[in-house]
C-alpha cells in the first residue's frame, strides 16, 4: 500500500482584485474678499442695497421774529414784536424735490402775547392792563427746500383780557400761514419764500366767528376777517 502525504500548509486561495466604489467630492469655496478702494462693487450687492427702503427724516425749528402785524376787520393792523416765539417738530421727506411733511410739537410752540410791551396801535403802545395771548393748537404743513416755498396749518385762540377784571371767551382762528398769497374778502397780503439762511415772511388770512360775549362781538364787528404776517425763522436739519 502506498504511503500518500498530507499537506498541512493551508490552501493558498485566489484573492480577486475587488473594485472600490468612486466618490466624487465637491469643493464649494466661501470668499471673503473685500474690494480694494477704488474697485467696483458686485452687481449683486448693488442690486440687494437699491432695495433696501431709504427714510429722510428732519428736526425742524421755528422762531418768530419781529416787525410783524397783526388785523381784525377794518380796523388798522397792530404793530407787532413777536420776536422769541419758538417751536420744535419733525419732519418727513414725502416728494424727489425735497418736499418736507413737518408737524410742530405744540408742548414747545409759543408765541409772545399782544400786551403793551409787545404791541402798537396806531403808534401807541397797547393800554396796560390789556392783554392777547395767543394759545397753538396746531401748526403742521409742507416746506419745499427746494424752492423755499412754505404752507403751514395754524390753529389758535385768541384770549382777550382786562387785568382780572374782564376775560373773555377765546377767539377760534384757523388759517395756513403761507409764503405765497393769502386772500380774503376785506383782508389780503403776500408772503415771502425762505431764504438761504431760513428768513421767511408768512401771511395768513382767517375767518372769524362771533362768540358768546356781546361787547367783543360788537367791539371787533363779528364775524369778520383777520390777518397775520409774520416774520419768522425756520430751519430744516437732518435727524441724526
Amino acid at each position: 500500500m502506498g504511503c500518500k502525504m498530507i499537506s498541512l500548509e493551508p490552501p493558498i486561495l485566489c484573492q480577486l482584485p475587488v473594485r472600490k466604489p468612486c466618490f466624487r467630492t465637491k469643493t464649494i469655496a466661501f470668499s471673503s474678499y473685500a474690494p480694494h478702494k477704488g474697485e467696483a462693487v458686485s452687481t449683486t450687492t448693488k442690486s440687494i442695497e437699491s432695495q433696501q427702503p431709504k427714510t429722510d427724516v428732519y428736526n425742524v425749528s421755528f422762531k418768530t421774529l419781529g416787525a410783524c402785524k397783526l388785523g381784525i376787520s377794518r380796523y388798522p393792523d397792530f404793530e407787532y414784536n413777536a420776536e422769541g416765539g419758538t417751536g420744535t417738530g419733525t419732519g418727513t421727506k414725502i416728494t424727489d424735490d425735497n418736499e418736507v411733511s413737518v408737524s410742530f410739537d405744540l408742548k414747545t410752540l409759543y408765541i409772545p402775547p399782544l400786551t403793551s410791551a409787545t404791541t402798537m396801535f396806531l403808534g401807541l403802545p397797547l393800554p396796560p392792563f390789556l392783554k392777547i395771548d395767543i394759545v397753538p393748537q396746531l401748526l403742521q404743513g409742507n416746506i419745499n427746500q427746494e424752492s423755499g416755498k412754505v404752507e403751514l396749518e395754524f390753529l389758535a385762540k385768541f384770549c382777550f383780557s382786562v387785568g382780572s377784571v374782564y376775560q373773555a371767551p377765546p377767539l377760534l382762528v384757523k388759517t395756513v400761514l403761507t409764503s405765497e398769497e393769502s386772500k380774503g374778502k376785506i383782508r389780503s397780503g403776500r408772503g415771502e419764500r425762505l431764504d438761504n439762511e431760513g428768513n421767511c415772511k408768512l401771511v395768513g388770512v382767517a375767518s372769524v366767528e362771533p362768540i358768546d360775549d356781546f361787547f367783543m362781538n360788537s367791539f371787533l364787528s363779528l364775524p369778520t376777517e383777520c390777518f397775520a404776517k409774520l416774520n419768522a425763522l425756520i430751519t430744516v436739519s437732518t435727524s441724526t
